[in-house]
């Protein structure tokens, strides 16, 4: 792997600092924008129906781009992959602002998620690059920074920018980020490069991104549309059926565009289900504290933001703690006690009524992000343990793919339940329709449950690198467990 030395700070501040601003303002641009869709509809004179594709669109473009981030990292360089995809975004996002109808904003949210698809899995490579095993309990710390402080300060920072400007701020609030990080990265960023890369996979690339593409926008309408519409079934059934083709067709290619063997390696594989059903009960409560709040409730975006913030708070302090005691403890079992957390908290949000004090769900939901924190830190630390530096970017794409198809999933799976467990012909506002979002909450519980049962098969010692341990072998440059051998020269 070719690599460009820069004069300047160190590469563990520079790639810590891009990743950090990069990462929050591309999963902030998954939940800033729903509050602002009501306005966003009456502005634009379109149904309230209408406006969901702003949403979708930038989530299937994300999925789209990421199994290719990998390649394209390996074969362009970290360095100019990730600032071309950080100017896409932010030109996007002021494209986005400036939009007058809605078929320009979900064009400019397609070329908003192309850049954002991108950059997560770039940015985490470039991490894993300057950050030697040794270190990636405290790369760790970093990565979760954004990942719970984003979902959480997006519907707070969205309802007052909405409420207080208007809802073209939502998308040009990432200008000033997006302008500063672009420059500090031009002058600092160090180059990673693979000395020789295979060919486009080209049929790799379609199979997979309609799959993923197709999944997720069955997903994300499945739980509105109703699962049985043939719009559902039909992308639903395709997606399928093109993911499949993909696992077949990339096990059998010399140069695939996701390395599926990696999961043959026991500890990225273990791992990374592990933190992907986690997802699934994370995101799935994120989605509905506001939803209750906000639909029975009768709270303000502004009021149901607050409300969720105590779960990144959570998180954030679970994970300096998780930091210090990875050393000594390992994963598994920060991984199990954080899931039995996250299992507990939810089901105490089922239990509890719905009008119950405010402070009482606070009080809930920083427990469930101090569970969260102790899966996320460990999780991320370790995931990469055993896999070689010259496979850091597709190792990236990979998990990142998975991570995002969890996310969406989970959401998926808590509103379909909720929809069910509420009796035909209830409105959102009546209590009786309030009573049916703790099935909610108990799927999310039954997540975390799943999640232990993956989490019982990770091995410390595999992460013994990541732990600081003396003697504890580093990963291969040539191969990584369980993938064969790799001819590519670091």
């Amino acid at each position: 792997m070719g690599v460009t030395r820069r004069p300047g700070p160190d590469q563990r501040v520079v790639v810590a600092a891009l990743f950090v601003a990069t990462m929050f303002i591309t999963i902030m641009d998954t939940t800033i924008v729903n509050v602002a869709l009501p306005s966003i509809g009456r502005d634009l004179g379109v149904a309230a129906d209408s406006v969901d594709e702003i949403v979708i669109s930038y989530l299937v473009s994300l999925a789209v781009v990421i199994p290719a981030s990998g390649w394209l990292a390996d074969r362009f360089g970290t360095r100019r992959v990730f600032l071309v995809a950080l100017a896409v975004f932010t030109v996007a996002s002021g494209l986005c602002g400036l939009a007058g109808s809605v078929t320009e904003l979900v064009l400019f949210r397609i070329l908003q998620g192309i850049g954002g698809g991108l950059l997560t899995p770039v940015g985490m490579a470039m991490l894993f690059h300057v950050f030697p095993p040794a270190e990636r309990a405290r790369a760790a710390r970093i990565l979760v920074v954004p990942t719970v402080i984003a979902p959480a300060v997006g519907p707070v920072l969205g309802g007052v920018l909405t409420d207080q400007a208007s809802w073209h701020w939502v998308f040009l609030v990432n200008l000033p980020i997006g302008v500063v990080t672009f420059l500090f990265g031009a002058l600092f960023l160090t180059d990673h490069r693979r000395s020789s890369t295979g060919p486009f996979d080209t049929v790799g690339f379609v199979l997979s991104a309609g799959g993923f593409a197709l999944l997720l926008y069955a997903l994300s309408v499945g739980p509105t549309k109703g699962w049985t519409s043939t719009a559902t079934l039909a992308t639903a059934a395709v997606g399928v059926v093109a993911t499949g083709a993909t696992a077949w067709w990339e096990l059998r290619h010399a140069h695939p565009l996701l390395v599926l063997r990696l999961f043959g390696n026991g500890l990225f594989r273990s791992v990374s289900l592990t933190l992907g059903v986690m997802f699934m009960a994370f995101m799935g409560v994120l989605f509905l504290i506001p939803l209750l709040m906000q639909t029975v409730r009768g709270a303000s975006a502004t009021t149901s933001g607050l409300v969720v913030f105590p779960e990144a708070v959570g998180v954030l302090v679970a994970t300096q703690i998780a930091g210090r005691l990875y050393p000594t403890v390992g994963p598994r079992r920060q991984l199990m006690g954080g899931l039995v957390v996250i299992a507990a908290a939810s089901v105490a949000m089922g239990l509890v009524d719905v009008n119950v004090s405010l402070w009482v769900l606070r009080a809930l939901l920083f427990v469930f992000g101090f569970g969260a924190g102790f899966v996320m830190m460990p999780a991320q630390a370790a995931a990469f343990a055993t896999i070689a530096p010259v496979q850091n970017a597709q190792a990236s794409a990979l998990f990142n793919a998975l991570r995002q198809l969890a996310a969406a999933l989970g959401v998926a799976l808590v509103s379909t339940a909720v929809s069910l467990a509420r009796p035909a012909g209830v409105d959102n506002g009546s209590s009786t329709a309030g009573g049916a979002f703790q099935w909610g909450f108990y799927v999310a519980a039954a997540l975390a449950v799943l999640g232990l049962a993956v989490a019982v098969r990770v091995r410390d010692a595999d992460a013994a690198a990541t732990m600081g341990r003396p003697g504890a072998p580093a990963p291969a440059a040539g191969r990584a467990p369980g993938t064969g051998p790799v001819t590519d020269e670091i």
